[in-house]
């Protein structure tokens, strides 16, 4: 039975990490949506920090700030699961876009420039960028479905067995081993802005592109994160691209080549700990650093 059983106890838990919810809740509203309700998050992490304190057992020697975190997590994430954040008209823009950005990637041999995507389309830029955003930021969420959050804070619930764990620890290196094998450009950029949480200007800098530049390139980075850990884990879930024999397939099947030989299930496994957790001398700040 946990040791926090009281009414008394669980509302003083409660009580001192309701901050918590509130550091989650505006770190997640940075990469989400503008319209997403801040109300309806902060309810739904306050529900899931009164759940992590029913479930919590002090003899598990784990701390409640990290139990709770990973259990607030989930429960934003559930929450912005159930929204519908892009219309019927914003997803079929979004297939369009994508479609027409390969198609010129294919004529030009390099990734075209939104202004020449809008061209293209008929539209304004400002409407390929807001459509790339809403699209960046759906796959953020995809991504941190693989890691539940920052690498520090992973940790196994009390109801996973040993198969689940080693199936979380070989995503979780799949996942690091896939962002080696990111060309140069796009390995900087995420590893910039999603990992060490550098600002856009800042890297932009350092690469000698404009910052509308780096967003295309960390839009093109996740989604080759995306496709390359499907390949690995979920091969139905890669779509089969319009022209097999093009460059750009070309390109992305060297590249799922490429994180497959990245290593073994030994190599993946050998990134987190017995537990899920970052093994020694591994964060998610320096992968293969």
């Amino acid at each position: 039975m946990p040791a926090v059983s009281t009414d008394r106890a669980l509302e003083d838990l409660v009580r001192e990490h309701v901050p918590l919810v509130g550091h989650l809740v505006r770190e997640l509203l940075g990469r989400v949506p503008a319209h997403v309700n801040r109300d309806d998050l902060t309810s739904a992490g306050l529900a899931a920090l009164v759940s992590a304190a029913r479930a919590y057992d002090p003899e598990r020697g784990i701390p409640f700030q990290r139990f709770a975190g990973m259990r607030i997590r989930g429960g934003l994430l559930d929450e912005l699961r159930g929204l519908d954040w892009a219309s019927r008209s914003v997803r079929q823009r979004a297939r369009q876009t994508e479609t027409i950005r390969q198609e010129l990637t294919s004529a030009m041999g390099r990734v075209p420039t939104n202004a020449e995507v809008a061209q293209t389309l008929g539209i304004a830029v400002d409407e390929v960028a807001a459509v790339d955003e809403d699209v960046q930021r759906a796959v953020v969420l995809s991504l941190q479905g693989f890691t539940a959050g920052t690498a520090e804070d992973m940790v196994t619930e009390s109801t996973a067995g040993p198969e689940d764990l080693i199936l979380h620890r070989e995503r979780i290196g799949y996942l690091h081993q896939a962002i080696e094998a990111l060309p140069d450009r796009l390995r900087t950029v995420v590893r910039g802005y999603f990992l060490e949480e550098r600002p856009m200007a800042e890297i932009a800098e350092e690469l000698g592109v404009t910052e509308s530049r780096v967003s295309q390139l960390r839009a093109e980075a996740l989604g080759l994160l995306r496709d390359g850990l499907n390949t690995q884990l979920d091969p139905d879930m890669v779509a089969t691209p319009e022209r097999p024999d093009g460059c750009v397939a070309r390109r992305r099947a060297s590249y799922y080549a490429e994180v497959a030989a990245k290593g073994d299930l030994r190599s993946r496994l050998a990134m987190t700990d017995l537990n899920g957790l970052p093994a020694t001398g591994q964060s998610s700040a320096n992968v293969a650093a």
